[in-house]
């Protein structure tokens, strides 16, 4: 027996360190390791049920072949060298008739591993393949920040043991991030720090806070106008720190007094003496730390309000005193890991979010997935399913497990997970970093996604020499300036390093200020924040959706059952539509209906629906096909939590409307 000293991969701030138990080859348990001071020695639910993962029945363990065309879920196990034939030789009569913008890369970081997602996709840069903008994620939230603070880091979640207020804004970390939400209760155990929590929703993270602030969606931009307006009264605002370090503030306060209190009170619901508790709260209990959430910046308002959010430090005197992500804070070499800096061509890039019309009308002939499941995870699921069983397209998947995704391809090839390899991965949340070792040997006949990738190159006829350099070699250049004490010399042997940030009192502006009033524009956008009015429609309600414990994005479902198939509704709009607890509702738009189990609960605001992101409805419907593939002005990122919808009882138990 034997301990394995790794890294979890998963899309997650956390980037836990995990010591992992293997017996004669087979992995019988994984615990947190004590040697990261973020994660200290425990893991959520899917770091703990990890190994049943990895020999789930739902593993892809040999590359498979689909018998008939347009989604028939009817596979035969091929060889790999039939396999790879297939999918070079598809390459190559698609690139000679519709060229190479006719071939989609389709990835996300399904495995965050440097080597396993970036290092790979070094052949799609050399064929020129058309990729996407990866704005699914988090991009208006990065691009809003931007633009008055030139590049959005901040915080590290190690700095919130100094702060005396922890305000997660639109941020569930008790769920989303565990070990950031144990940090911040030690904060309050150990020096009184208050939490607060604003959520449209009553999140876990909301019910354990000590304050929480319940705006209607969408309005957070005037709030926090409102907040500034007080602040600005009652002389809260930091005058040295935004006379020497910021630029715009009389523009700023300008706009930010006409947000009286009675203004915000009718956009955002929220009454006026909650707003002045919260100033006063910011006034008395000095520093604070903003912990921005990604789910606040998925909205039709969301790069508004990410960047609202995160101007109101600034007021209080504090250098980027709030964190979203710290990505763009890295120095890190992207384009020479990914092959772009070598490669003669350069792909065409489109819209991730509204990809579904894109698969729908055939414009890619060819699209290679992995480390994604878009068949569940991008908005528009009905053109996206369309699309991807599509006769004249060709899809090919790389994935571990049997994914809705894959039940769509041609070809499925097996991929190992992360404890069946060796990989690198970095935390955009705190700075500690070390090597994710592999902890055993590949299962079936899985193949790395750099064993993949080179083997297809080789059949395609590709010889520069960048495809074919050694990983590690490559990850050395990459990351020569990321950590601040060594490199991946040190990381290969087992050293803990902490990953270099740039300085949070450096501003990429213009101006080299926080621009409190932005000097440059992205999509339209203007030089302060706006409260663009919210749209009500009689009968239309907005529905928002979040991640549960147990899941990350649609994995996990093998261990834990089903991702829970209900929508909450508060009691007055469950009583004008006549439903009932546990009732089978229908939720509803022009591009879909989803079908679930209602729960009636005052958790929610009226005319406010939630549902689990990203559920499978009763009658196997994506919760996304409920979503319109509408990409924001500002950073082109998406709207989940901006979806107008219906709700009315289901008129039979399961009504048959398919995705």
């Amino acid at each position: 027996m034997k301990i394995v000293k790794t890294v979890c991969h998963r899309d997650c701030p956390d980037t836990c360190f995990m010591d992992v138990t293997v017996d004669r080859g087979k992995i019988v348990a994984a615990r947190g390791s004590t040697l990261n001071p973020v994660t200290r020695g425990f893991l959520c639910p899917r770091g703990n049920g990890d190994p049943q993962r990895v020999y789930s029945d739902k593993r892809v363990l040999y590359p498979h072949v689909q018998l008939e065309a347009g989604g028939s879920e009817s596979f035969a196990r091929v060889s790999w060298d039939v396999a790879l034939s297939r999918v070079a030789d598809r390459i190559q009569a698609i690139t000679g008739t519709h060229g190479r913008e006719s071939l989609l890369l389709y990835d996300y970081p399904g495995n965050t591993g440097f080597l396993a997602w970036h290092f790979a996709k070094r052949l799609w840069s050399a064929l020129g393949a058309t990729t996407t903008d990866y704005a699914l994620c988090s991009s208006s939230g990065h691009t809003g920040i931007g633009l008055h603070y030139g590049l959005s880091y901040g915080l590290q979640s190690t700095d919130m043991a100094a702060s005396n207020v922890i305000l997660f804004w639109g941020n569930n970390a008790k769920v989303s991030a565990s070990h950031i939400w144990a940090m911040a209760r030690q904060a309050r155990k150990d020096r009184g720090a208050i939490l607060v929590s604003v959520d449209p929703r009553q999140s876990p993270t909301a019910e354990a806070a000590d304050i929480w602030i319940q705006p209607r969606p969408g309005s957070d931009v005037a709030l926090c106008y409102g907040i500034a307006r007080y602040l600005i009264e009652k002389g809260g605002v930091d005058r040295v720190f935004v006379d020497k370090w910021t630029t715009g503030f009389p523009a700023y306060a300008e706009t930010a007094m006409g947000w009286t209190p009675e203004r915000v009170e009718q956009v955002c619901g929220v009454l006026g003496h909650v707003v002045v508790q919260i100033g006063e709260v910011l006034m008395a209990h000095r520093p604070a730390a903003f912990m921005i959430g990604l789910g606040l910046q998925k909205s039709m308002q969301g790069a508004e309000a990410a960047r609202a959010v995160a101007l109101l430090p600034a007021l209080l005197g504090l250098h980027r005193g709030f964190q979203y992500s710290n990505s763009k804070g890295h120095e890190i070499d992207w384009l020479t890991l990914n092959g772009r800096r070598f490669s003669r061509h350069r792909g065409k890039v489109v819209s991730q979010v509204g990809i579904g019309k894109r698969l729908a009308a055939g414009e890619f002939k060819f699209v290679y997935v992995f480390g994604s499941n878009p068949a569940m995870t991008l908005p528009e699921q009905s053109a996206v399913r369309r699309g991807l069983d599509r006769e004249d397209v060709f899809v090919a998947v790389h994935d571990s497990h049997w994914s809705e995704t894959a039940a769509r391809a041609d070809v499925v090839l097996p991929a190992p997970t992360f404890l069946e390899k060796r990989d690198v991965a970095i935390s955009d949340h705190h700075p500690y970093s070390r090597l994710s070792e592999k902890a055993i040997a590949p299962l079936g006949d899985s193949w790395h996604e750099i064993q993949v990738m080179q083997h297809l190159a080789k059949r395609l006829g590709l010889t520069a020499d960048w495809l074919y350099e050694d990983p590690w070699a490559a990850l050395e250049k990459t990351l020569e300036h990321t950590y601040r004490d060594g490199g991946v010399k040190q990381i290969l042997a087992g050293e803990v390093l902490e990953v270099r940030q740039r300085p949070n009192d450096a501003y990429q502006t213009p101006s080299g200020k926080i621009e409190l009033a932005a000097t440059v524009s992205h999509g339209g956008s203007t030089p302060l924040p706006i409260q663009h009015p919210l749209q009500r429609k009689e009968s239309w309600l907005v529905l928002l959706n979040s991640s549960v414990a147990n899941y990350t994005h649609s994995q996990f479902t093998d261990v834990f059952g089903p991702i829970p198939q209900v929508v909450w509704v508060h009691p007055e709009d469950a009583a004008h539509r006549y439903i009932e607890e546990n009732d089978v509702v229908a939720v509803f738009n022009e591009l879909a209906t989803v079908t679930l189990r209602a729960k009636v609960t005052d958790r929610v605001l009226p005319g406010t629906l939630w549902a689990p992101r990203p559920l499978t409805d009763l009658n196997g419907v994506p919760l996304n096909a409920l979503v319109p593939g509408i990409s924001q002005g500002i950073g082109g990122g998406p709207i989940f939590n901006s979806v107008k919808v219906k709700i009315k009882p289901s008129t039979s138990e399961f009504p048959s409307r398919r995705c």
